[in-house]
């Protein structure tokens, strides 16, 4: 009789074993552009993206929406920048979520915790702006620390997901050869910009100045996250045009009138960088990021 069973039941068990789901994707929630654009280098179509913020949007201060409590929720995997850059938001987003996957451990992946950060003050005094105790956040600029965040993240992937760890490992060989081909040419072109100045709205930039060899003499911001004041802005033209400065250098997000003023009234142009993926039409990817960047600061020396 059971041999009967059996032989009735094969058939089912075989069949309901042919149309099972195939293995679910992992899902990641990044908070920034580019780290969506890096985690979709380095997993293809591996995994499942949802970005909270765009390259329009001012990441101290985004809103907790529900359709990103959801998405989070569902997620296996958070990637953000970290060093408290989305420190008005994330935690509320993280606790309303109620995931407790991504709150810390292998589901929460900080990009600044990966480098070495500039800009870590050795102490925090909130009269002197938005500073960050653990650095200068924004490390996406600097691309031989994305590179290391590549080989990090790469690693976080493979260890969520063994199943496709090959793939990781591959897709993170290929990443990188096109990377470090792409940063001696960015490097090449950008040579005639070594020692040159500028003029910033937000101290953003720092990780790329350090990587160009480009110093910042001064800043819109009187201090960090404090809106210009015409005063400040004021202060800043002698300066400016005394200095033989390359450009008056802001992001997409950024209100443009503070350096279309400093600008006018020194003849150094105000030049918008794209500062992360899809800040402006060649930004597409990590790639466009600073090929662009490139080219707009090279278009501000001629």
């Amino acid at each position: 009789m059971k041999s009967i069973v059996l032989r009735l039941c094969l058939p089912l068990l075989l069949g309901a074993a042919a149309v099972a789901p195939a293995q679910a994707k992992l899902r990641v929630f990044a908070c920034e552009p580019e780290w969506g654009s890096l985690v979709r280098e380095l997993a293809g179509d591996k995994v499942d993206v949802d970005v909270a913020t765009s390259a329009l949007q001012d990441v101290h201060v985004i809103e907790a929406k529900p359709s990103l409590i959801a998405k989070l929720r569902a997620a296996d995997l958070l990637v953000c920048t970290g060093a408290e850059l989305e420190v008005g938001w994330l935690p509320q987003l993280i606790r309303q979520s109620g995931n407790t996957k991504v709150a810390s451990g292998a589901g929460s992946f900080m990009a600044a915790m990966q480098v070495k950060t500039l800009e870590k003050p050795s102490a925090v005094d909130r009269a002197n702006g938005d500073v960050h105790p653990d650095g200068n956040p924004h490390v996406q600029l600097d691309p031989r620390r994305v590179l290391v965040i590549a080989q990090r993240l790469a690693a976080r992937l493979a260890q969520l997901d063994p199943a496709n760890a090959a793939v990781y490992q591959q897709r993170l060989a290929d990443f990188s050869g096109r990377w470090t081909a792409a940063m001696k040419r960015w490097q090449a072109l950008a040579a005639p910009l070594r020692g040159r100045k500028v003029v910033v709205h937000h101290i953003s930039w720092v990780y790329l100045w350090d990587w160009l060899g480009i110093q910042q003499i001064g800043a819109l911001e009187p201090k960090p996250a404090v809106p210009p004041t015409a005063a400040h802005l004021a202060s800043l033209v002698g300066t400016t045009k005394s200095n033989n400065t390359l450009a008056i250098v802001r992001a997409a997000y950024q209100d443009p009138k503070p350096a279309d003023w400093l600008s006018d009234r020194t003849g150094v142009p105000a030049v918008t960088l794209p500062f992360t993926v899809g800040g402006d039409a060649q930004s597409k990817d990590l790639f466009g990021l600073f090929d662009s960047t490139i080219a707009k600061l090279l278009g501000a020396a001629k």
